[in-house]
Parts: structure tokens; C-alpha cells; sequence
């Protein structure tokens, strides 16, 4: 009876997969989101001005980086992941769904509002050209949220392992 005793740490790798998988998924939804909603700007554009076609695919290429941001966070997220090599605890099961949802859900906010002001930004510039610059501004501050959530991310998984001294 003693080699099957319950410690309370044998969920833990569930919490740690499943912040991994949140960082993937939030952050392609985001992607997913940004890229068709900023491509039917682009699309509705081109209509009217195909010149500025590659001009305004900008919000596409940021709205897909956002993907690569959760992918980053997954990796780092499930190579710590190991619990026949190093005991992995909650707290590293918390620290790691901590930090995929905080990479995730800043990816998809940041891909819901690339993926509308892209939208809008490219049919404005189509008709004001002297907007460009200010909807790559904009693009840029939307961006800079999922940022954050990767570098929150990557500081809660590097938590992971602090939760007792082996």
C-alpha cells in the first residue's frame, strides 16, 4: 500500500498540457481571426485600388505572427513537461496553464483587433492614403499586447520547478 500513495501531484501534468495547448489554440484563433478579417479589407480593396494590394497586406503577416507567439509558449510549455526525469508538482502544473492562457488570450485579443482596425485601416487607405501610417501605428500597438502576453508567459513557465527545492 505504500508505492501507491496519492501525493496530490499526479493531475499536475494535466494543468501544464493543457497551458500549452491553450497558448496554441488562443493564440491561432487570434491569427485566424486577424488574418481573415484584415483580408477582406485587403480583398474589398483591391477592388477599387490594386496597386496597394502589397501594400496593405500588412495586417495579414501581424495578424499571422501572433500564431507564432503560442507556438514559442507550447514548446517551452511542454519541454518542461517530464515527470519520469523531474517531480512536477501543481504549482508547475498551475505556473504552466498560467502561462499559456496569458500568451493565448493576448494573442486572440490582439488578432481581434489587428484583424478590425486591419480591415478598416486598409479600405480608409485605399480612399486617404496619408492613413497609412497611422493604421501601421495602431497595427503596431495591437501587436505589442500579445507581446506582453509572451513575455508574461515565459516568465510564469520559467516559475515552473521553484515550487520546492529537489
Amino acid at each position: 500500500m505504500g508505492s501507491s500513495r496519492f501525493s496530490g501531484d499526479e493531475t499536475a501534468p494535466f494543468f501544464g498540457f493543457l497551458g500549452a495547448a491553450a497558448a496554441l489554440v488562443f493564440s491561432c484563433m487570434g491569427a485566424a481571426y486577424g488574418t481573415a478579417k484584415s483580408g477582406v479589407g485587403v480583398a474589398s480593396m483591391g477592388v477599387m485600388r490594386p496597386e496597394l494590394v502589397m501594400k496593405s497586406i500588412v495586417p495579414v503577416v501581424m495578424a499571422g505572427v501572433l500564431g507564432i507567439y503560442g507556438l514559442i509558449i507550447a514548446v517551452i510549455i511542454s519541454t518542461g513537461i517530464n515527470p519520469k526525469t523531474k517531480s512536477y508538482y501543481l504549482f508547475d502544473g498551475y505556473a504552466h496553464l498560467s502561462s499559456g492562457l496569458a500568451c493565448g488570450l493576448a494573442g486572440l485579443s490582439a488578432g481581434m483587433a489587428i484583424g478590425i482596425v486591419g480591415d478598416a485601416g486598409v479600405r480608409a487607405n485605399a480612399q486617404q492614403p496619408k492613413l497609412f501610417v497611422g493604421m501601421i501605428l495602431i497595427l503596431i500597438f495591437a501587436e505589442a499586447l500579445a507581446l506582453y502576453g509572451l513575455i508574461v508567459g515565459i516568465i510564469l513557465s520559467s516559475r515552473a520547478g521553484q515550487s520546492r527545492a529537489e
